[in-house]
């Protein structure tokens, strides 16, 4: 060991060198100790993180396997036949996936995306869906109206998920509506045209006339099986969501176990006849509450010969809204009947129980004598006056551009968590979806995957500031999309939001009374 006087006479620099290695060989092990720290707990909150999901896991275990057990058994033996022919659809769809993978290796070095997700990618799954038969139809349509909720690549390709089916035999659909009704076909009707007008995933609609009073009707008829394959198709995806959210508990974060309760409990309304006759009914009450039998109608019900699966109503005759040469010869102005057609769905929106959710072409017609018809009541909507509110403003701030009422419905609407949402973003979410849109929304030529784009537009903008929309906003905006293409159909100079002649929802008779005059 040096002695303090063997370094009498060394500079003052050189003591401080020396010290140099123990002073850094001191900061090193408190620098140790204190990462060492750290990461011991950063690893003890971890592990504590993943203790407390195992015991949260562990607790859940046997209400997971209670609902598997239950549902098993509510699904009863069309399970096991569902499965099989899952799994022969899925074969199906690998072999074309196969066959694509083979062309484009042969053709190219690498891969395209859609090819390289398998048939997780949004065109295979669709195929795999319309293999799969009405209960994935339908998903695949909720999965194209819901673009809050999924991805837009899955949403646009999924527009192309049409509801067609083969006709079943008209034996067989005789053999429904007797069993059903309980008498014979011919102490009914008539006559029942054999060819159907519609054949659905779900139903299929022929034309008829009553016996005695000779109205001509129409017959929508629930397919056989179809609840029963619906039950274990639902019940099996309910399945799947529920380990997922065992396996993931962040999926809960999206409700992803409540989504699919919400897709189960609006397929299976649209099996059950007695529920659209029942939305049908709450409208015409409604027309008639506000004295509108004379601008608009809904075909009436015939209860003497409807049942949960046979539902008898009246036929009604005319074009669909899109029709601006056969609208023309029907009524003097096309802009008027385009008029009421949105006065009267603005009024349902609260004076109804419910709203009209699918105001597609084929539901929304100008019948022949100069009344607007609503048809199909399977799928509906609701929407609670403080909601409505709040769409208002804000459909009434894009017209006027006031963006910090827009910002305020916005937040009222729950599209943020942001009591201090930034105006700006606003202004620039406006202005991205409108410059984004023009050239769609222009175009006379527009159909339902159009209007789709154009939705999708806007909430990917939306959605890049952070904003997300309620699910009954898509709902709204989706029909006001509809109404926008036939606005420019038939009133090309119309601004549907500004113009005075449009009420754009009070429940106080008398307003509306005053649109129509």
């Amino acid at each position: 060991m040096t002695s303090v006087s063997a370094l009498r006479g060394v500079p003052q620099s050189f003591h401080h060198r020396l010290q140099l290695p123990a002073i850094a060989a001191r900061n090193f092990n408190q620098g140790f100790r204190s990462k060492g720290f750290r990461l011991h707990a950063r690893y003890s909150s971890a592990q504590d993180q993943f203790s407390s999901r195992l015991q949260t896991s562990i607790e859940n275990l046997p209400k997971l396997l209670e609902d598997i057990v239950q549902t098993s058994i509510n699904t009863g033996p069309r399970g096991p036949i569902r499965l099989a022919q899952g799994i022969q659809a899925f074969i199906g769809v690998g072999r074309e996936w196969l066959a694509d993978v083979t062309k484009s290796a042969n053709s190219s070095p690498g891969l395209p995306t859609e090819l390289q997700l398998g048939l997780l990618s949004p065109i295979y799954l669709r195929r795999l869906f319309e293999r799969m038969g009405a209960t994935y139809i339908k998903l695949g349509q909720f999965i194209a109206s819901a673009p809050t909720l999924f991805p837009p690549e899955y949403v646009e390709e999924f527009q192309k998920c049409f509801d067609q089916a083969p006709p079943i035999p008209f034996e067989e659909i005789k053999r429904i509506i007797q069993d059903d009704l309980g008498r014979s076909i011919d102490s009914v009707y008539e006559y029942i045209d054999p060819i159907p007008v519609a054949s659905a995933s779900i139903a299929q609609v022929h034309g008829a006339r009553l016996r005695g009073s000779q109205d001509d009707v129409v017959i929508k008829v629930l397919k056989p099986g179809i609840e029963d394959i619906l039950v274990a198709d639902l019940n099996f995806v309910y399945i799947v969501a529920r380990i997922l959210e065992f396996l993931n508990p962040e999926l809960s974060r999206a409700s992803l176990v409540s989504i699919v309760k919400d897709i189960r409990e609006s397929m299976l309304e649209e099996v059950d006849f007695y529920k659209e006759a029942n939305n049908i009914e709450s409208f015409r009450r409604y027309l008639e509450d506000m004295g509108l039998t004379r601008q608009a109608t809904a075909p009436k019900v015939y209860h003497h010969c409807s049942t949960r699966r046979v539902l008898t109503m009246q036929r009604l005759y005319g074009v669909p809204l899109t029709d601006l040469e056969s609208i023309s010869s029907l009524v003097p102005s096309p802009e008027a009947s385009l008029i009421t057609a949105l006065n009267v769905w603005f009024g349902s929106l609260l004076a109804c129980e419910t709203f009209h959710a699918d105001v597609h072409a084929g539901n929304l017609w100008l019948l022949r004598d100069g009344r607007i018809g609503f048809l199909d009541f399977g799928i509906v909507g609701r929407i609670s006056p403080e909601t409505w509110a709040a769409m208002d403003v804000f459909l009434a701030s894009i017209s006027t551009e006031d963006y910090e009422s827009m910002a305020s419905a916005l937040i009222q609407m729950g599209a943020t968590n942001n009591d201090d949402l930034d105006t700006e973003i606003v202004i620039a979410t406006g202005r991205e979806g409108r410059s984004g849109s023009t050239a769609v929304a222009a175009n006379i030529v527009v159909d339902e995957r159009q209007m789709n784009k154009l939705f999708l537009d806007v909430l990917r903008v939306s959605e890049s500031y952070g904003l997300r929309f309620p699910r009954e906003f898509a709902l709204l905006m989706k029909q006001l999309l509809y109404f926008d293409r036939y606005t420019r159909l038939l009133a090309p100079n119309m601004n549907m939001l500004q113009d005075q002649r449009i009420s754009i929802v009070s429940n106080r008779r008398n307003k509306y009374r005053d649109g129509f005059r």
